[in-house]
């Protein structure tokens, strides 16, 4: 397929995911749902989690064992424990489903947080970057998408953190890493809704490549060389911008 016709493909399936978070608005993780466990435990469970997630070189040893706790099922953590039901396309992602990618991109993540200034955001960003996939997969003309999963996972995120913190600047700065986790794709490419400086008025160039890493080689069947030049390319771009 040749690149203008690769880059309309792409557009027109942006308009289309526009369409479809629409229709998500009843469905039961995007509504404020009734609290069904207990808030002291759930508390406790938070802040053990918080703790792996930046002592950890491997937080994903512990994170697997949260599968089978029954807390885990509970409302908010059931919109990460729905990660493992949810299919991806075997194309982007052999290594299988959201919750296997999650704890592969989460473990190279806790490798490079300390080059961060918020290590906790990234960290957090990395747990929650494909919580709106739930939400948006779809099985379309012999494929798995998730369209627009970036902006409703932005939203449930803010949903998920709100249930245990009240620092807004956290929560702000997770959920727009999670927001723009698509946009070293868009802007390499040169795709319309590559709106970097939108972008660059919420998160660091810096912290959005980190995560972008993460994210990329989090997977199986990558080319680390490959995706180091994409990040190099996005961030020779943001820098073009920056004030």
């Amino acid at each position: 397929m040749k690149h203008k016709e690769w880059k309309k493909t792409q557009k027109d399936n942006y308009k289309e995911s526009r369409v479809s978070v629409k229709n998500l608005s009843t469905s039961t993780s995007l509504r404020e749902p009734s609290y069904g466990g207990d808030k002291e435990q759930a508390q406790k469970l938070f802040h053990e989690l918080e703790h792996e997630l930046m002592t950890s070189e491997k937080p994903s040893n512990y994170l697997n064992t949260l599968l089978s706790r029954p807390e885990f099922n509970q409302y908010p953590f059931s919109m990460l424990a729905s990660l493992e039901k949810t299919e991806q396309s075997p194309k982007y992602h052999p290594e299988g489903n959201v919750w296997i990618h999650t704890m592969m991109v989460v473990d190279v993540a806790a490798a490079e947080k300390e080059k961060s200034e918020r290590p906790k955001e990234i960290m957090w960003a990395a747990l929650l970057h494909d919580i709106g996939k739930p939400e948006t997969t779809r099985f379309r003309k012999g494929r798995i998408t998730s369209y627009d999963h970036d902006r409703v996972g932005a939203e449930l995120a803010d949903k998920f953190l709100s249930e245990f913190t009240t620092d807004r600047d956290f929560i702000r700065y997770v959920c727009s890493l999670i927001r723009w986790h698509m946009m070293i794709l868009y802007v390499n490419k040169d795709l319309p809704f590559g709106d970097l400086q939108t972008m660059l008025n919420e998160v660091r160039s810096e912290d959005l490549a980190i995560l972008g890493w993460s994210d990329r080689t989090g997977r199986t069947g990558i080319d680390k060389n490959a995706e180091k030049e994409s990040i190099e390319l996005f961030l020779k771009k943001a820098k073009s911008i920056e004030v």
